[in-house]
């Protein structure tokens, strides 16, 4: 019942200020060993996916700690694994505040942050600095591209991450479908995608080699996609072998929001709004790839039977964001009972 109060507090803040007080809030109960105080005990639901064994199917989604600031403080709160980024190659702004918007009216957040990060190489020093990889934790990394990278380089700058990244990651994740970055979506398309992806996993072959370990390589899509574009991408990552799918990011619908408070502002919108359409995309996915690679849903997880619904479409694991902004931690300890009883019933 803690949250509920804090919640009030933070929602009477600036968005983006109120996110920065939280996640200091976050490191400083978890450095006086107080993190107890947010966190219920998670069930424990042992999956393996993508050849790593997942202590629970419940994931943090990339974008709340964009810098690996604060992983060790996340960790606590009993996440079966957590992916930091987007980062790229160098330092960026990102785009001008405000750029973070809430609509509590239906339980969703617009974004337009724009890869606001350090640069993976102070990801890299903050990823080191954290207990919770050294003890085994699942850390995964999403990257990016630079805005002034042009989008004809964009697989430079998606190179140039992966490899700094890859000895550190449990896996890789490449986001091409944030709506922040102009023209980035540009390559879900099938030319541009089947060229990212031949360069992305030669170099990935490399690496195993150089390290002497396989990391995994997921891609990120956006939910507006049509059947086929699905299919296409299905096709793709079939083709190149990746290790697995993240479904979905951020919507440019409004729809589900129209006239509202805040609705017409540009960017992402996440959250509960985009539940529907990103389950929609996923059960398609899944059946368009019948099994070759796991899926992790994301979008609009705001209740464990909402992660049930993802499991069922097709996910393996699941992430969210959004949902823990609206529902604070004990989020997490619901959705791992959800699914724990879940998978339970479906052995």
């Amino acid at each position: 019942m803690l949250y509920p109060l804090i919640r009030k507090f933070f929602f009477a803040l600036d968005a983006e200020t109120a996110h920065g007080v939280g996640m200091r809030g976050i490191d400083l109960l978890n450095s006086a060993g107080l993190a107890g105080l947010l966190a219920k005990p998670v069930a424990a639901c042992p999956v393996e996916v993508m050849g790593l064994k997942f202590p629970n199917p419940v994931g943090l989604a990339a974008g709340l700690d964009k810098n690996g600031d604060h992983i060790d403080g996340l960790a606590r709160l009993g996440f079966g694994f957590i992916e930091i980024g987007t980062i790229t190659p160098r330092p960026q702004d990102g785009n001008p505040r405000p750029r973070l918007f809430r609509i509590p009216e239906a339980q969703g957040i617009i974004n337009r942050m724009g890869f606001n990060n350090a640069g993976v190489d102070r990801l890299l020093e903050n990823v080191r600095a954290a207990e919770f990889p050294k003890k085994g934790g699942i850390l995964g990394i999403n990257i990016g591209k630079n805005a002034t990278t042009p989008i004809e380089n964009a697989v430079d700058d998606y190179l140039i991450c992966l490899d700094k990244v890859y000895n550190d990651a449990s896996y890789v994740t490449v986001n091409i479908s944030s709506p922040n970055t102009k023209n980035l979506r540009e390559l879900q398309k099938d030319e541009a995608l089947d060229d990212l992806l031949s360069q992305l996993k030669a170099r990935q072959l490399q690496l195993a080699d150089k390290h002497g370990k396989y990391v995994p390589m997921t891609l990120k899509i956006a939910p507006d996609l049509d059947d086929l574009q699905i299919t296409a991408i299905a096709d793709a990552l079939r083709r190149h072998r990746f290790d697995g799918v993240i479904a979905t990011n951020t919507t440019l619908a409004r729809d589900a929001v129209a006239g509202l408070p805040n609705a017409d502002e540009t960017g992402g919108l996440s959250g509960k709004p985009v539940f529907e359409p990103s389950t929609v995309v996923l059960r398609k996915l899944s059946a368009a790839l019948a099994g070759e690679l796991p899926i992790i849903g994301v979008g609009g997880i705001l209740g464990g039977e909402d992660a049930a619904e993802k499991i069922r479409a097709g996910a393996s694991l699941v992430q969210f964001y959004s949902g823990f902004i609206y529902r604070g931690p004990d989020l997490v300890s619901e959705v791992a009972d959800t699914l724990a009883n879940l998978m339970r019933k479906n052995k």
